[in-house]
């Protein structure tokens, strides 16, 4: 598979991009469920409910529109104002206080009233002449009108009213032009429209939540940033790993030119790992298909390193963002207890890049051409139940569904120099790996 003209047209995201978009996605999902959480937001979708109801939106349109004059508040004022300012009530109260009127309904009390009916009675008495000359006023005949009268009841009642705390209080209320800005339902919209403009609740609010669905189901497993300096705190052994622990694993390969280490060739720089292929005499133990281990002189050195006795998985998704240089094989694949299965999700043999799944000696995958390799990409495979699918910055290079591995797999990373490659110094180097679920 040719890459160049994929990454010439922008087929491939660039790694930077990708992981800036990644790291993106993470931290929005991340924010989301924080704020999904939030007390914040559960106060706003209560208010949002009330505040946005039909109910709410009708109360606040009458409070702001209805005119002072419409109330009945205003209806009784107006009417006890007029029947307290009515001439005929305010001289009845003013008869009340009179002397006369006193004196007339204690003489209309007595039996001698009945002679203000005889006229020749009152033309005899001076006294029932006055009595009979009050009865006939127009201050009595006021008195007569309004005494015990519905309309001074109602004068009575109104009065009771428009003087209770209650009435004031309500009076006050419709009276006041900005009557909304006092009532509770205003604080409670406010503080709607003060959360409203929270920007955490408008990133949750304008969040595509189906966005994160793909990285909910990603459990992270392993994750490695290389944050440390020596070997002996990390997750990461030298050497290779066999199921037989009294095996040497510290070993090189007599038809390859590298002597691995033991680890002296590996280093952690700004939070990458090295693997440096040197050129260098150095004479190791070496691993011969018919005379077994022997000690060689090598014209290089270089390492490998293993997970076998920390991290093991069977299936998930396996990454890691790598670049490497020089006429040497580097490569990071899935080994197991024997020498298969073996997946290889990077191999560059110092002229291109390769991918696939080793068994009975035959290579289940592709060539990828066209990249730089002395750049940084994220290598991916994605092991599932029934296919094993490689990708190169998240774009598909290559899928099978043969010889699916049937247990847990470790992590290695290696460089060496087959003894028929002409070989070169260069570097492996390693920004991240991770592993996951699915």
């Amino acid at each position: 598979m040719n890459l160049f003209w994929k990454k010439l047209f922008g087929k491939i995201t660039p790694t930077s991009v990708l992981e800036k978009q990644d790291e993106e996605v993470v931290s929005a999902m991340k924010r989301y469920e924080e704020v999904s959480k939030s007390k914040e937001l559960a106060e706003y979708n209560l208010l949002f409910k009330e505040v946005k109801s039909a109910a709410f939106i009708e109360n606040k349109k009458t409070l702001q529109s209805r005119k002072y004059k419409d109330t009945e508040e205003y209806k009784v004022l107006k009417r006890y104002h007029k029947l307290h300012h009515s001439h005929g009530i305010k001289m009845y109260f003013e008869m009340l206080q009179s002397a006369q009127l006193e004196k007339f309904l204690t003489f209309k009390a007595t039996p001698d009233y009945i002679q203000l009916g005889d006229k020749k009675a009152v033309k005899e008495s001076q006294k029932l002449q006055e009595f009979k000359a009050f009865e006939r006023s127009k201050n009595y005949k006021i008195y007569c009108r309004f005494h015990n009268s519905f309309i001074l009841k109602e004068y009575d009642e109104l009065k009771k009213q428009v003087g209770s705390d209650t009435f004031k209080t309500q009076n006050s209320f419709w009276e006041n032009a900005n009557r909304w800005q006092t009532v509770p339902e205003y604080k409670k919209e406010q503080r709607f429209y003060e959360l409203d403009k929270n920007p955490d609740i408008q990133f949750y609010i304008n969040e595509k939540p189906e966005r994160f669905e793909a990285y909910k189901k990603l459990q992270i497993t392993f994750e490695e940033r290389f944050d440390w300096n020596t070997l002996n705190k990390s997750a990461w052994d030298f050497g290779f790993h066999y199921k037989n622990p009294k095996t040497i694993r510290n070993h090189s390969f007599a038809n390859e030119k590298q002597a691995n280490n033991d680890g002296k060739n590996v280093t952690v720089i700004n939070g990458i790992l090295n693997i440096s292929t040197k050129k260098e005499t150095l004479t190791a133990r070496a691993w011969d298909q018919t005379k077994g281990f022997l000690m060689k002189e090598f014209e290089y050195s270089s390492d490998v390193l293993n997970t076998a006795t920390e991290f093991r998985q069977q299936g998930g998704t396996f990454m890691a963002k790598i670049r490497c240089s020089g006429n040497v094989h580097h490569a990071f694949w899935l080994g197991a207890n024997g020498k298969l299965p073996h997946i290889n999700i990077f191999h560059f043999d110092g002229h291109k890049i390769s991918v696939g799944n080793a068994y009975q000696n035959i290579i289940d995958g592709t060539t990828i051409r066209g990249i730089n390799p002395t750049e940084f990409y994220i290598y991916s495979l994605i092991w599932s139940k029934n296919e094993l699918v490689w990708m190169l910055n998240n774009m598909v290079v290559y899928r099978t569904s043969a010889n699916i591995p049937q247990e847990a797999m470790y992590l290695v990373f290696n460089s060496f120099i087959p003894k028929k490659a002409h070989g070169s110094e260069g570097k492996l180097e390693v920004d991240w790996v991770r592993v996951y679920k699915n």
